[in-house]
C-alpha cells in the first residue's frame, strides 16, 4: 500500500472521487498556508514591517496575541490583519481548484480556518462549517448575547484612519451594543466564543451529512490539519475509518502523514509507512491513502 508511487495513489484517489457517494473535506492552516495565505515570511514583512519594528512581531498568528496597552492600539493591528487576510483576498486559485474537483458530488465541508476562503471559492455556505469563527464578523467580548456584527466596513475604517503611532482612533473602537462591552473577533479563543444561529445550522448539518453517509461509500479528503486542534477533524476523520468499512481517507499533509493507532488502551502515531506492522481493523491499511507532495500539484492532477 505505502509503497504506491505518487502517480498510482493518485490514480487511485480519482478513482475513489468517481466512485464514492459522499464527499467530505476537511480542512486546517495547512491548505491556505499552500494556496497562499501565509502568515510569516515575505508576506509578514511586506505588510506588517511597522509592526515588526515597533512590538517585535515575528507573524500575524503570534501577533494577535500581542497584549496591547489600549484598545486603539489593538485594533490598529487587529483591523490589518482582518483587511490583509479577509478583506484583500478573493477566493484563491487552490480552493477554486477544490471546488473544481467535488463541486459535482455529494460532499461538505469542515473547516478550522477562520479566512472564509471556501465560500470565496464557489463553495455554498449551507455546505461550510466553520468550526473556529471567521474573520468577518465581531462578537461582544463577554457572549452576552449570540448576534455577529460585519465588520467590513469598520475594519477598512480603521485601516484608514490608523496613525503613525500604530493606532485607530478612539471613536473607532467598536463596543457591545447589548452591555457595553468591547468587540472582538469572532474566533474561538476562549469560553467567550459566540456560536450564533448559523454555526449551530451548520453543525446539525454537518451531523446530519455524516449520519446519512455513514453506510455509504464515503471519501474522507483532509488537507494541512496538524496538531494544533486535532480533536475536531484529523482525529474524528481517523475514527470513522476505522470503524466504517466503505470509508476511505486520503490526507494531504506535508509534514503529518502519521495515524493515532491504539495500544494497549493509549494511543501511538504511527508514520504511514510501520502501519502494517500493526493488526488495524477493517482493512484500514489500503483504505488510507497519505499524500505528502505538493497539494496543488496533485489536485492538478486529479483535474486531468
Amino acid at each position: 500500500m505505502f509503497m504506491k508511487t505518487l502517480s498510482e495513489r493518485i490514480k487511485e484517489i480519482k478513482q475513489l472521487i468517481e466512485n464514492s457517494e459522499y464527499i467530505i473535506i476537511g480542512a486546517g492552516a495547512g491548505l491556505s498556508t499552500a494556496a497562499g495565505l501565509t502568515y510569516s515570511g515575505e508576506r509578514f514583512e511586506k505588510y506588517f514591517s511597522e509592526y515588526k519594528k515597533k512590538y517585535n512581531m515575528t507573524d500575524m498568528y503570534t501577533g494577535g496575541f500581542y497584549p496591547f496597552e489600549t484598545l486603539e492600539e489593538k485594533w490598529g493591528y487587529w483591523a490589518k490583519q482582518i483587511y490583509v487576510n479577509e478583506n484583500m483576498v478573493n477566493g484563491l486559485p487552490l480552493y477554486e481548484k477544490i471546488y473544481e474537483l467535488v463541486k459535482d458530488k455529494e460532499y461538505f465541508v469542515i473547516t478550522t480556518n477562520v479566512d472564509d476562503q471556501f465560500v470565496k471559492s464557489g463553495f455554498p455556505s449551507n455546505k461550510v462549517y466553520a468550526t473556529q469563527g471567521s474573520y468577518k464578523y465581531l462578537q461582544c467580548s463577554k457572549a452576552c448575547h449570540d448576534k455577529l456584527y460585519d465588520n467590513t466596513e469598520m475594519v477598512e475604517q480603521m485601516v484608514e484612519s490608523t496613525d503613525e503611532e500604530l493606532k485607530i482612533p478612539t471613536e473607532l473602537v467598536p463596543y457591545c451594543p447589548v452591555c457595553g462591552e468591547p468587540l472582538e473577533t469572532n474566533l474561538r479563543v476562549d469560553n467567550y466564543f459566540v456560536e450564533d444561529e448559523h454555526w449551530h445550522l451548520q453543525n446539525r448539518a454537518y451531523q446530519e451529512f455524516i449520519n446519512n453517509a455513514k453506510d455509504s461509500r464515503t471519501l474522507l479528503l483532509e488537507f494541512g490539519i496538524g496538531y494544533n486542534t486535532p480533536a475536531i477533524i484529523r482525529f474524528p476523520f481517523e475514527s470513522f475509518t476505522y470503524k466504517l468499512p466503505k470509508w476511505n481517507l486520503v490526507r494531504f499533509n506535508k509534514d503529518y502523514l502519521e495515524v493515532a493507532v491504539s495500544i494497549h488502551n493509549t494511543y501511538r502515531l504511527v508514520p504511514p509507512e510501520k502501519l502494517a506492522d500493526y493488526d488495524l481493523p477493517n482493512d484500514f491499511l489500503n483504505r488510507y491513502i497519505p499524500v505528502g507532495a505538493d497539494v496543488e500539484e496533485v489536485i492538478d492532477e486529479l483535474l486531468k
